[in-house]
């Protein structure tokens, strides 16, 4: 040994040599997670360290400090300090999406606060963190020694769990640093499961794929993510493994009253100190920034967070919310940065690159987990053969033993006379006596068999890839279902500031109010301001509140998705905005699919059923829908000589009936019908005769009554349990004849509805109760309305919306009712000019006296809606000659005299405010003659065309004027003999 020998070596060169030697120590053993467990290595050490203490979910909390030291004695060679800061962040329910470690006490706060000191706190593992560790102990993963050499240490978790995604990471290292966002679980898993089905393809597979289940990081605070389209958004970051997102807080409005409008913000973007963020607003108030704002404070308390900002009367509310998002934290941005260690080498990886990592490994695990259990069940299995041997032969086995001077030579007896094995040998010296008795013999054999099974079935798992491949998955789903939680971000894709405002004003700020959302013939979309219905019926009428996504679809399957908030608040239908500047879609796009979603609604197991035109039937994953966005979607795949429908939300296990515009229908189980993807075409779900094409779907038809309507008029209602069940992809059964040159238009499945609208070429509604449609046996023809005005055909048929009426007040008069807002609604009686009055008494009087006729007809009022002037109808029932009769006294022309006794009759029902339900003395003499005259002539049902008709609803302001008029329903009265006149 050579003592006092100094080496001279270049200083350059030593310094870079020694810097290098650092910085790789940096990198690889403090700052980057490893791509596989998602974890650095004094986390890993952490969790490892609380294993071996047993410090399980179901165990008892351990002092900090107990577990600090167990991990630097034994593993982690550094300052206390840094492993209890690293301890405190995985209790953290604000820093991960998914705790690894159960704290008891004081482990810091969103508001900034540190954890208290460690001989204070107590923690456990949570069952998260049990997965990673899971099966640990069979030689899954490699170990390597401790920093003394006295212990082993895993160099990498099993980790049943893809940590490094769901989870995130972050870390500065030398000359890097890393900052993975935390994601859904439910999704990554999804993305894997994916992956694996298509593992012969994966190189076929890009980011787009995998984006299709992974939508985007889901921080554990919540907030609103911000993708600009412009700058390629998630999908450049996920593809180079380099981004940068916008994430912002929630805030919403409350209205006061009196101009005053109070501010809530009740979630916070990702890492951001709520009290930093308080602060930083009440400097803005200090410095005339925000003079808006007239008191801050900070509600939060277990419920969850809620920090009240309390705005002056008058101030503009959407200029404060766009500087508190410039002006404070509550606008950050969030650069991701995908690296990590791969095989001890810092590598940046794409998404998929991330997820392939960590499925590899999986790999390995079960494979290496299946070699060690296939190990122990043959070394079982080969002592099960000797102890079997030995149990045959009993009798011969004690003798030798018993004659043999010591253990050896009994072992070296037993292996000679019975061809045993060593291990063999000693077991059966081993054995108790207790297990010669004739039930622990069959014991033994019985264990033999189970360990023959399992020997097999892992031998044939790992001879197959594919095999292994799928035990994965299922281990995979299995977490999921386990762990899976809603999306807590809400992502937005924008494109330029203009839109990021749109959505922030119209509905991040607007309370969740129920509104009626309304989808025009022609396209244009709006909404409620509240309850109330405008009076022109529109095409789509839908209920939903304010935070609720539309889905607006076109007959060539693209869909847009929009917020119900950011939809313009309209008090007629006519006033709404054009489709293409409302949504995605184009202009003369005809929307045939307008559905709402609410956001507390499940979506796990629920979907949307389409069906198209040519019967392709296909189901989607409600989950699968994006959330508001400027860009259009596939909503299913429609070929070109193909359009969709109309489609419903199911539960999975539901019925279906499709009914065609040749009459025909099929009732088959949803079930039948397998999940798909958006960009699906689907399966066919009926067979069509040459020119046919499907009309109507219903959902579940057993438990309702099928109503269709025909384009020449002719409608009828079928009980949905006449329809028998049948398979997919039949022909079906008739369901009702249907004139020549005449198709189905629509269906509808009636339980308690009250009232349909036809909605006819000539672009008038007419309302029909449901009560006055008839009941038909399946395979008759539906009784038709023969239409006022010739050449009109029904176009469509839709649900009358209905409004929960508050109950009408003893002693109240028939013809006024108030609406929830309180405002009086003029019925459609009162507005019935006296000429009507006396036509109807004619028409009652010829048909009393008049031939009987089979036909029905409908007769459309005089009163036009008070929005856009055209005529809305209710049709009313009439009989042969009465019909002739009627149509010539309407063409008919009135004398001046008469003209100006009608303008007298109705130019008060448009006037009265207070008093509109209180009909003039000579419409009450009017209503007691037709009334008499009504009671003579026999009627089977239904009610007059004098009769107040039954319309629930609230009203908005526009509903102070006369609703449109709308005549009785048709129906069928009974045919008079000749000795009932």
């Amino acid at each position: 040994m050579e003592v006092g020998l100094v080496k001279r070596v270049d200083i350059d060169q030593e310094m870079q040599q020694s810097y290098l030697d650092y910085a790789m120590s940096v990198i690889v053993a403090r700052a980057l997670p490893d791509a596989r467990d998602g974890l650095k290595p004094v986390q890993r050490r952490i969790l490892y360290a609380m294993h071996d203490m047993g410090l399980g979910p179901d165990a008892g909390y351990r002092k900090s400090a107990r577990i600090v030291g167990e991990v630097l004695g034994k593993y982690h060679p550094h300052g206390d300090v840094a492993v209890y800061e690293a301890m405190a962040r995985l209790a953290q329910d604000f820093t991960m999406r998914y705790p690894l470690v159960d704290g008891q006490g004081n482990f810091g706060s969103i508001d900034g606060d540190p954890p208290a000191a460690m001989r204070y706190t107590e923690a456990r593992l949570t069952r998260f963190a049990v997965d990673l560790l899971a099966q640990i102990d069979r030689n899954t993963v490699d170990f390597a020694d401790n920093f003394d050499g006295t212990l082993r240490e895993p160099t990498v978790l099993p980790a049943a769990i893809p940590n490094l995604l769901v989870n995130g990471a972050n870390g500065i290292a030398v000359g890097m640093a890393t900052n993975i966002p935390p994601h859904n679980l439910c999704e990554v898993v999804d993305a894997l499961a994916f992956m694996l089905d298509e593992w012969e393809r994966l190189d076929e597979i890009g980011v787009p794929d995998l984006m299709r289940f992974i939508k985007g990081p889901d921080f554990p605070t919540g907030g609103i993510l911000l993708q600009n389209v412009e700058d390629g958004g998630l999908l450049a970051a996920y593809g180079s493994g380099k981004g940068r997102i916008l994430i912002r807080g929630k805030v919403h409005a409350e209205d006061l009253g009196r101009g005053r409008t109070r501010l809530i913000i009740t979630e916070l973007p990702y890492q951001t100190n709520k009290t930093s963020l308080i602060e930083r607003i009440a400097e803005l108030v200090r410095e005339g920034v925000l003079e808006s704002i007239s008191d801050l404070r900070d509600e939060s308390d277990r419920q969850g967070m809620r920090i009240v900002i309390e705005l002056k009367q008058g101030a503009e509310v959407e200029t404060t919310i766009r500087t508190l998002y410039h002006r404070t934290p509550l606008q950050s941005t969030f650069g991701i940065i995908l690296l990590a260690l791969v095989d001890g080498e810092p590598r940046l990886l794409t998404l998929k690159q991330a997820l392939r990592v960590f499925l590899e490994h999986r790999i390995v695990v079960v494979r290496r987990r299946s070699e060690y259990d296939l190990a122990r069940a043959r070394h079982r299995a080969h002592i099960l053969e000797g102890l079997r041997v030995a149990l045959k032969n009993l009798d011969e086995v004690i003798q030798l033993i018993r004659n043999a001077p010591d253990a050896e030579q009994a072992r070296t007896r037993l292996m000679k006379r019975f061809k045993l094995s060593e291990i063999q040998a000693q077991a059966i010296l081993d054995m108790q006596l207790r297990r010669l008795a004739s039930l622990e013999r069959k014991k033994i054999e019985e264990e033999y068999r189970e360990v023959t099974a399992q020997i097999k079935a892992l031998e044939s798992l790992l001879a197959s890839a594919k095999k292994i491949r799928l035990a994965v998955k299922e281990e995979l789903l299995k977490m999921k279902e386990q762990y899976g939680d809603r999306r807590r971000t809400q992502i937005v894709t924008l494109e330029g500031e203009t839109a990021i405002h749109q959505f922030l004003t119209a509905d991040e700020m607007a309370p969740a109010d129920k509104v009626w959302v309304g989808v025009m013939a022609d396209g244009r979309v709006g909404r409620t301001a509240g309850e109330g219905l405008p009076a022109t019926p529109a095409l789509h009428c839908l209920r939903a509140s304010t935070r609720a996504v539309l889905i607006l679809a076109n007959a060539q399957g693209q869909a847009s998705a929009l917020s119900v908030g950011a939809l313009p608040v309209v008090e007629r239908w006519q006033d709404g905005m054009p489709l293409h500047k409302a949504s995605a879609l184009s202009e003369g796009d005809r929307v045939v699919l307008a559905l709402a979603l609410e956001p507390d609604d499940p979506k796990t197991d629920r979907y949307l059923l389409t069906v198209t035109r040519n019967a392709l039937v296909k189901k989607s994953s409600l989950e699968e829908l994006p959330g508001p966005s400027a860009q259009k979607f596939t909503l299913v795949k429609v070929n070109p000589e193909d359009e969709l429908l109309t489609g419903v939300v199911t539960e999975g296990q539901d019925e279906v009936l499709l009914l065609t515009a040749g009459g025909m229908a099929i009732r088959f189980s949803e079930s039948e019908v397998r999940p798909m993807g958006l960009v699906a075409a689907g399966v066919l779900g009926m067979k069509l005769t040459e020119g046919d094409q499907v009309s109507g779907l219903v959902l579940n038809p057993q438990e309702k009554d099928i109503l269709f309507a025909c384009s020449d008029g002719t409608t009828g209602r079928i009980a949905g349990a006449d329809f028998p069940l049948q398979g997919r992809y039949g022909q079906g059964v008739l369901a009702t004849r249907v004139s020549r040159g005449a198709e189905v238009v629509g269906a509808l499945g009636v339980q308690h509805q009250k009232e349909v609208l036809l909605h006819l070429s000539s672009q008038d509604v007419l309302v029909v109760p449901v009560s006055e449609i008839h009941r038909i046996k399946r395979g008759n023809k539906g009784t038709r309305l023969k239409l006022a005005t010739p050449g009109k055909e029904i176009l469509a048929l839709t649900w009358m919306p209905a409004i929960e009426t508050p109950t009408k007040p003893e002693g109240s008069v028939p013809s006024q009712r108030k609406s929830v807002r309180g405002k009086k609604v003029t019925e459609p009686s009162e507005i019935l000019s006296s000429q009507e009055t006396k036509k109807k008494k004619e028409i009652n009087s010829s048909t009393a006296k008049g031939k009987p006729s089979s036909k029905v007809t409908a007769r459309k009022a005089t009163a036009t809606s008070p929005e856009s002037g055209k005529k809305v109808e209710r049709p009313s029932a009439t009989k042969g000659k009465a019909s002739t009769k009627a149509a010539a006294q309407k063409t008919a022309p009135t004398s001046e005299k008469q003209e100006e006794t009608e303008k007298t009759k109705i130019t008060p029902s448009r006037s009265r405010k207070k008093d509109q339900g209180q009909p003039s003395a000579s419409e009450s003499s009017t209503r007691k003659k037709t009334a008499q005259a009504e009671k003579e002539q026999p009627v089977s049902s239904g009610k007059t065309a004098t009769q107040p008709a039954e319309k629930k609803g609230k009203a908005s302001k526009l509903q102070q004027k006369p609703l449109p008029m709308m005549d009785e329903a048709p129906e069928t009265r009974r045919r008079r003999k000749p000795s009932d006149e």
